[in-house]
């Protein structure tokens, strides 16, 4: 209350006079409470004095060390209608156990025996290859055939080019000689007239001249005609030997396109079959993932898409599951001012939530409760949070973290920093500062201040 009143009772009631103001107003007690307030204060100056291990402390969950052991979600990469479930939630399933088996919704793979078709007219096409590749080299035979013959044929052709060529020489030679006998009958006609003018030939001499000159003459004219006929032959052989060489050309040609009409049919065939080939795998590798499966040994977590009938696009999460085997480690997450005394290697006190611990934030080897874990990987990028994440693993040196402890748990997380003493960390607080910075044990020994 306030002391406004004007009748003041401390001054006309004495307290001093009752049984417990003589025990209390005596000399006395000044000095005892003069020696608690002296002995209090020499502890607080020796406590400001005592070690203090700077601490950075973060608020985190456990998780797993390697992201293959975390929690995930099973999809089907093909839309689907589920059909039965084979397995419950909370149930243990080893690698390759089917979990779900599902239907199909499309109609192009509504067929049964979609696969074994397919493999029909995949194996009926691929005997189609093999009629062709058979016409190739039956085409093949029949090309070097017509160029054997058509070498036979030129062979000849060129023979008897050679013998219409020797032939007109002769003929030439024969008309030569025929040409030179007719010379000679002329003048032995010619002289057998002048005789027989003169009188030393009989009249029947001369008629027997002129009858040898007109034999010669028509056994020369009928020579001519047998060497314009031999070259006639060598223009007919040399025009015989173009027209084998057109002719089997022509025959080849005709072949070969043959050949390379069935070699594109051939190619076009083998491009069918490979398709055909691509899709039988498809089809079989779309029956297989008409069951889903556990891709490693774990735990059921959650049906996210519950009941029998219902349909859902590819990629869609059905059920959840749990590694059965993990490396447990904590996710922390630490301010940005914090980011640059946080190392790989460093000492972190971890407190599990649900372990009951007493903690002892400047004091981490007095605290209760707590586990040993280190810095295995620093995150480069800030967070949503707007904190930068750390993980944690188990110091193999330190006790072993409980074997209850599941993933998704909360942890709360102290990175072990410098050991000051507690006047400085006092002052530190007070000013806002941060904790020192240093360098590992890997890097310089001589740690900075700031």
């Amino acid at each position: 209350m306030l002391n406004i009143s004007k009748n003041q009772l401390n001054k006309t009631v004495d307290i001093k006079s009752s049984k417990s103001g003589q025990r209390v107003f005596h000399g006395r007690y000044y000095k005892y409470f003069n020696q608690f307030l002296g002995a209090f204060a020499i502890v607080g100056v020796i406590i400001l004095f005592l070690p203090w291990t700077q601490t950075i402390t973060g608020r985190g969950n456990v998780t797993t060390l390697t992201p293959d052991q975390r929690p995930q979600t099973i999809q089907s990469p093909i839309p689907g209608r589920i059909e039965k479930w084979y397995v419950r939630e909370g149930d243990f399933v080893s690698k390759g156990d089917t979990i779900i088996q599902i239907s199909e919704i499309k109609s192009e793979y509504f067929d049964p025996n979609l696969v074994e078709r397919t493999e029909q007219q995949r194996d009926a096409k691929a005997q189609s290859v093999g009629s062709y590749a058979e016409k190739v080299k039956a085409l093949d035979r029949q090309i070097n055939a017509l160029m054997n013959e058509r070498s036979l044929k030129l062979e000849q052709a060129r023979n008897k080019l050679t013998q219409s060529r020797l032939k007109v020489k002769s003929d030439s030679i024969d008309l030569e000689a025929a040409i030179t006998n007719k010379n000679i009958a002329q003048r032995q006609y010619d002289r057998t007239v002048t005789l027989q003018e003169e009188g030393f030939k009989a009249t029947k001499d001369v008629e027997d001249k002129r009858l040898k000159l007109q034999e010669t003459e028509a056994k020369l004219i009928s020579q001519e005609n047998k060497l314009l006929a031999s070259k006639n032959e060598v223009i007919n052989a040399q025009v015989e030997l173009s027209r084998l060489g057109a002719e089997y050309a022509d025959k080849i040609s005709k072949a070969q396109s043959d050949k390379f009409t069935a070699q594109s049919s051939q190619f076009d065939t083998e491009a069918q079959v490979s398709k055909l080939d691509n899709e039988y795998s498809n089809y079989q590798i779309r029956n297989e993932l008409r069951f889903i499966k556990a891709p490693y040994d774990g735990y059921i977590n959650k049906a996210l898409r519950a009941g029998v009938g219902q349909t859902f696009k590819e990629g869609e999460a059905l059920v959840g599951i749990m590694p059965a085997q993990a490396d447990l480690a904590v996710e922390t997450y630490v301010e940005p001012i914090d980011l640059p005394l946080i190392h790989i290697g460093e000492k972190v006190r971890v407190q599990f939530d649900g372990w009951p611990a007493i903690v002892f934030s400047g004091w981490p080897n007095v605290s209760y409760g707590t586990y040993g874990a280190k810095v295995v990987a620093v995150e480069n990028f800030i967070s949503p949070n707007g904190k930068f994440r750390v993980l944690l693993a188990p110091d193999e040196e330190d006790h072993a973290w409980p074997k209850d402890i599941r993933a998704g748990s909360g942890a709360y997380t102290m990175a072990l920093l410098e050991d000051v003493q507690i006047w400085y960390e006092l002052w530190r607080q007070l000013n806002g500062f941060p904790p020192n910075y240093y360098q590992p044990e890997t890097g310089n020994s001589n740690p900075e201040k700031k």
